[in-house]
């Protein structure tokens, strides 16, 4: 498919575009199993100086909220995570203006070194740039050392939409569109892996969606390094764009079905296309499977940013399961690397 057949095909009736993506997801997974990861989300700090109009959960260094978790919360965290069978910490932050490499290099060796059995699925390449900036590093440099250290892989968040028209009114201070994609590209080459995402509802068109995914097409045919893509939407409730731009309001689930389907039906060198319960809801997030969508996600045992806006979903592992086996498909549990670990 191209960015012209793409555009067409956008808008076209949800039922058909629902039907062409659910037979590529088949003919990719014809075994019928549908994965998740037990993880949970660990946010170090919440003290970012980056300023995104669409986060509700940043503060400033001077806030009273703000806060760096000492090792010993982290690793409580952690415990738990691993009494209920979890593999994976999806572990993140702000943007802290005073945090270097020093301090990312001690936290990933202590992480790895206190419990080896669990994946670090660490930081974002706005994070990557920004240590590199403070430490005077390239960012390849950085990756390289906490690799070193014990860090596996990169989440795909910082992508918004990666449009710098778009991301110059939503996260001027963040990277460019051309270094999000570099720094991925980086990680790939030093052997990390690395999630792909996008978040629409920010005002973008419809040609800077297809423009996104065909960025992240190419860079996958460059580094083959993408492990999977997820689609979010954006949630303006409690966020400084939605005083200033009431406008763009919360995504209908139709439009979020239909973006779906066109990621699976454009990504045709991802493997995995990942269900977005966590903003859509159990009912949405099970429809997914049905639009191309051959991962649960996550159970997502704790989660700080989108329940910031006011958007909070949870799911045990049991529902999960319930969820897959309710569309007729075989559920597994996967780790980072998507090699599954236990099927049901």
């Amino acid at each position: 498919m191209n960015k012209s057949q793409a555009l067409t095909i956008i808008n076209d009736d949800l039922n058909a575009l629902g039907a062409a993506a659910l037979e590529r997801k088949r003919a990719l997974h014809p075994d019928r199993v549908t994965t998740f990861v037990i993880d949970r989300n660990i946010n170090y700090t919440n003290i970012c100086h980056i300023g995104c109009k669409f986060c509700a959960f940043h503060v400033s260094e001077r806030d009273k909220e703000g806060y760096i978790l000492p090792y010993e919360v982290i690793d409580r965290k952690i415990e738990e995570l691993l009494a209920i069978g979890g593999t994976q910490i999806l572990f993140q932050g702000g943007v802290h203006p005073r945090l270097a490499i020093d301090y990312y290099e001690n936290l990933v060796d202590h992480i790895h070194a206190t419990f080896p059995s669990i994946d670090i699925h660490g930081f974002s390449a706005v994070e990557i740039a920004y240590i590199a900036k403070i430490s005077h590093l390239s960012t390849k440099e950085v990756l390289t050392r906490l690799k070193d250290r014990g860090m596996q892989s990169m989440p795909g968040a910082g992508a918004e939409i990666l449009s710098d028209r778009v991301r110059s009114y939503v996260s001027p201070n963040k990277v460019s569109a051309a270094d999000w994609l570099r720094i991925h590209g980086e990680a790939h080459e030093i052997g990390m892996t690395t999630s792909a995402t996008m978040v629409f509802g920010l005002g973008e068109s419809d040609e800077e969606i297809v423009d996104h995914l065909e960025s992240l097409r190419v860079q996958q045919d460059k580094t083959g390094g993408f492990t999977a893509f997820i689609l979010w939407s954006y949630q303006p409730d409690r966020t400084p764009l939605q005083r200033v731009r009431p406008d763009l309001t919360k995504q209908s689930p139709n439009r979020y079905l239909r973006l779906l389907a066109l990621s699976r039906l454009y990504l045709d060198n991802f493997a995995n296309i990942q269900s977005s319960w966590v903003t859509q809801g159990a009912y949405i997030g099970q429809l997914a499977l049905r639009f191309g969508a051959n991962d649960l996600g996550s159970t997502m045992m704790e989660e700080n940013v989108v329940a910031a806006t006011g958007c909070s979903h949870s799911m045990l592992t049991d529902e999960m399961v319930n969820l897959i086996k309710g569309v007729g498909e075989i559920p597994a549990q996967r780790n980072t690397r998507y090699t599954r670990l236990r099927t049901f």
